[in-house]
């Protein structure tokens, strides 16, 4: 029986591959918004970022939230992002 290859994606902030489950999921909705994904499972455009802040900041940074999603956020999206994130990564 062939083995699977686990499906990888890019983290946002620092670009390191990994198997997507390691990684905490942003999705942008049909609607427009953004949201952290824990169950990866949301319909919309997705990217991909380590489980640290400090990828986190970096891919605001670099913008890379806006490139990847197609999503323009505002700071007050950004800081609604942050505190979702902080409490994925509390759970």
């Amino acid at each position: 029986m062939k083995v699977r290859k686990p499906p990888l994606r890019s983290c946002l902030g620092c670009g390191r591959e990994a198997d997507k489950r390691e990684l905490v999921r942003f999705v942008r909705t049909q609607d427009g918004e953004v949201h952290v994904d824990p169950s990866g499972k949301l319909n919309g455009r997705g990217g991909y970022v380590c489980a640290t802040m400090q990828c986190f900041e970096a891919a605001v940074r670099k913008k890379r939230f806006a490139t990847a999603l197609h999503a323009n956020l505002r700071e007050d999206d950004v800081e609604r992002l942050r505190r979702e994130f902080e409490h994925t990564l509390s759970t």
